[in-house]
């Protein structure tokens, strides 16, 4: 005879919108610290810290388009 399966776990409520500003704070702290350290450093790392800061605008836009920015639950 089968064990009845176990109920899932409620799902999280998350602020996706503050994760989402915390990680781009991280990126805009380290462009600034790579920026400082001049051409001690590889460009590469530069450019990924400014896709990390473009991507997260992209996510902000993609947040607003689905209703999730603005909203306070």
């Amino acid at each position: 005879m089968p064990r009845p399966a176990k109920q899932a776990p409620p799902p999280l409520r998350v602020n996706t919108v503050r994760v989402v500003l915390a990680g781009t704070a991280v990126w805009v702290v380290a462009l600034v610290v790579l920026l400082l350290l001049g051409d001690r450093v590889d460009r590469m790392w530069t450019w990924t810290c400014v896709a990390g800061i473009a991507l997260a605008g992209v996510g902000l836009g993609v947040m607003r388009l689905q209703g999730q920015l603005g909203r306070r639950d």
